[in-house]
């Protein structure tokens, strides 16, 4: 699993599925970090480099085999949440203000409740 190519288990359908399925157990933090960087790999300003590393840990988080499994109680997005953060660093200079708003917006259309 080391050396498997995780950016291959990305598409915008997948992701959205997985968040369909897994938003309230994966919780926000989870779902904002998802979304934020969802919303800058669609950026064109965004280097491609940055794009890999997106899509990597998107594709991460969607793959159904990880480190931890996503059924595992209270244990199984750990890792997902992990990958997400890591990525989100790299990349951190080229997160936009208005790629923040955006996933905020996307999270109420694609999860209305997680708006309540």
């Amino acid at each position: 699993m080391k050396d498997h190519d995780y950016s291959k288990d990305y598409s915008d359908d997948s992701l959205r599925k997985k968040l369909g399925g897994f938003a309230r157990k994966a919780g926000i933090e989870v779902v904002e970090k998802v979304l934020t960087l969802y919303e800058t790999l669609k950026d064109e300003d965004t280097p491609k480099w940055a794009k890999g590393t997106i899509l990597s840990a998107l594709g991460y988080f969607i793959a159904p085999l990880d480190a931890i499994p996503d059924l595992v109680p209270l244990a199984g997005f750990s890792d997902d949440l992990g990958a997400l953060a890591v990525a989100f660093g790299i990349v951190a200079a080229h997160v936009k203000r208005k790629h923040v708003e955006l996933a905020r917006e996307r999270m109420t259309r694609w999860l209305p409740e997680s708006g309540d």
